[in-house]
């Protein structure tokens, strides 16, 4: 088996010396995803609930471009800035994973990328 480099131009490119995302065998391991609009490269209006469907729409993309989907995340790591507002995070959460939901982790921070609000990673597999 070899590494295979997972990048997509429906979701917002690495900031850094990173990849979206990395593929070995049937595993897929994300980089954090950030809640930017890959169009206009900024954070689409509306605030942290806007955000975190902006994170997790790039966060689809990244999947389906290595070949898995959102069904098949084993397991998600999500921080943010506040951690008064994990209700708000699992309301939106909620919508996009609806059955045989992922491990996760959710871990408050002191800042993000671009001082983001929030930012999901995970690992999934692909069939």
């Amino acid at each position: 088996m070899s590494k295979e480099i997972v990048r997509t131009e429906k979701a917002p490119e690495a900031i850094g010396p990173y990849s979206q995302a990395v593929k070995y065998g049937n595993l897929v391991f994300t980089s954090g995803s950030i809640g930017i609009d890959p169009v206009t490269g900024a954070f689409p209006e509306g605030g942290l609930q806007t955000q975190a469907k902006q994170c997790l729409e790039n966060l689809k993309v990244i999947l389906e471009a290595s070949g898995s989907r959102l069904e098949n995340v084993l397991k998600t790591t999500v921080f943010i800035k506040d951690m008064n507002d994990f209700s708000k995070i699992n309301e939106i959460y909620g919508q996009y994973f609806t059955e045989k939901q992922p491990g996760r982790s959710c871990v408050e921070v002191a800042r993000l990328p671009k001082d983001a609000l929030i930012e999901i990673e995970a690992v999934a597999f692909t069939e």
